[in-house]
Parts: C-alpha cells; structure tokens; sequence
C-alpha cells in the first residue's frame, strides 16, 4: 500500500532500435540512452494526446478512478527519429500512474497496453524487457540480453521522419524473391542475438520489406551504411521508420561513428555510441 500513497514516481524508459533491417514490426533492441517520465499527482486533466491516450489505457484496463497528474521528461531520446520515443512517454506514464495506484498491473500487461497504443510491438517490447527482443501482438515476448561488448553507432539527422508517413509509403506487396531474403535474414539474425555469436549479423541486415521505399526519406541512408562498413561496421540498418542509422560493431566505433557522419553530409547530424540497455523500463521513485 505504500505505492498508492506515493505522490511522486519518475521511470526510466530506454529507447530502442527497432526492424534491424528485415524484422520489421518484430525486432528491436534497448538502447542505453533515456529517458526519465516523473508523473505527479494533481488536478490537472488536460494533456497532449500521447499523454492522455496512455492514462486512459492504464485507468481502464486497471480498474482505477482517472486522477489528475502532472508530468515532466528529461533524457536524450530525441522525437521523430526511430529511436522509440513515443513508447517511452506512455511507458513512462502508465508505469508512473500504476505506481501512485498502488501496482495493480504487471509489467507485462504495461507492455501490452503499449504495443496496442503503438499498432506494433517491436518498439514496446524492448523499451519494456531490456535486451534483444523478438516480439508479436498477442504472443509472449522472447527476449535475450545483449553483451556491452557489441556497439550501436548511431547517427542522428537534423531532420525527423513521421511514421504515419514512413508507413504510408509502403507498398501493399513485395515480391516473393525479396519477401524470402527478408526472412531468411531475420531469422538469421535472431539465432545470432540469441547465441550472442554476433559476427553471424555481417550481411544480415538487408531487407526487401520497407528499407528500398523509405530510402526516399533518408537518400543518404545507403552510403552511410556502406561508409560504416568499409570503416569496420558488421552492418547497418535503418532505425524504426528513420531518420536514425544505426550501424553495428565490435571494434573501431570511434572511426565508424565518424565515418557515418562524413557520409550523410548532413552539417547538422550527431553520433552516440552505446551499449544494449538490458535493464528495461524501471521504476526509480
């Protein structure tokens, strides 16, 4: 009972990486980069819509007279940028909403609420889980962790990418030849998360499913993945629905960070580099 006479819980959400490549709308990957959600009781009842859809969900689905909250977020999940964003608002506010509620929901049905407010779940899953997760809506995730040894070198454009539009732009059929490569490389990268063998991953990120559509979007994507490999990257993908590259190493992500950077000539760009988040979204306070 502690919980529900708390005022005050802030979360911390990772952001992910998700498709990597050919899983798409089923892969993703923890980042160690966050963001942290403080939820606050008070009166107030208005919010932007990602803040009030994610409340609604949670006082539904457990049960609990809506009460009036205020809310703060500090990290560097930047927005718009395939990085999982959005999922670490409504993490961060039903985790924050079931704790000054006393915990009525589990971590899981959290994730589930997530995943349907999102439409998919390859974001969700590992913002909730930490680690490699491979996720489908209405099955149980199965998830790995990552070992800090290999790299996520992200690069990060001056621009954002809508998803509405990034999916709007998908073709309603691929054909069977790209369909088969696409399958056969998320499954080959699955068994290699799975068996922490990452050099499996080299030339396993190729996709025929949205990555030759939205390229439109990103026109720089495929130099700077080619940049990142030739400076000793095991491959490179785009985040999400983009803009974010996010390219993969065990060594040398200093002169693949850069590398990148050169090839996207994009002036007002930046790289991180980080490790897995294995951890998951965890309540601090």
């Amino acid at each position: 009972m502690l919980a529900a006479m708390q005022q005050t819980v802030t979360t911390r959400v990772p952001g992910t990486t998700a498709n990597l490549g050919p899983g798409f709308d089923s892969l993703g990957i923890a980042l160690g980069l966050s963001n942290e959600v403080t939820i606050s009781r008070s009166a107030r009842t208005e919010h932007p819509a990602v803040f009030s859809g994610a409340a609604d969900a949670f006082f539904k689905a457990a049960g609990v007279a809506p009460f009036g909250f205020d809310w703060k977020i500090e990290g560097e999940v930047p927005q718009s940028r395939g990085l999982g964003s959005s999922v670490t608002v409504r993490l961060g506010v039903m985790h924050g909403l079931n704790a000054l509620s006393g915990s009525p929901l589990n971590p899981n049905a959290l994730f589930e609420l997530c995943a349907a407010l999102e439409g998919h779940p390859d974001n969700a899953a590992p913002a909730a889980f930490g680690g490699f997760a491979v996720s489908r809506s209405g099955a149980e995730t199965i998830r790995c962790e990552v070992a800090p040894e290999l790299k996520f070198v992200l690069l990060i454009p001056d621009f954002e990418v809508s998803t509405p539009v990034a999916r709007s732009i998908l073709p309603d059929s691929i054909p069977r030849r790209d369909a088969v490569m696409s399958s056969s490389n998320a499954c080959r990268i699955t068994a290699a998360f799975l068996t922490q063998r990452y050099e499996l991953l080299r030339g396993s990120f190729a996709d025929g499913l949205h990555q030759p559509y939205r390229e439109r979007l990103i026109p720089f994507l495929g130099k700077v993945i080619a940049a990142a490999e030739n400076a000793g990257a095991i491959g490179g993908f785009l985040s999400g629905s983009g803009s974010t590259i996010c390219c993969v190493a065990l060594e040398n992500a200093d002169a693949i960070a850069a590398a990148m950077k050169t090839a996207s000539g994009n002036a007002g760009a930046y790289t991180l580099i980080r490790s897995a988040d294995n951890r998951g979204a965890t309540v601090l306070i």
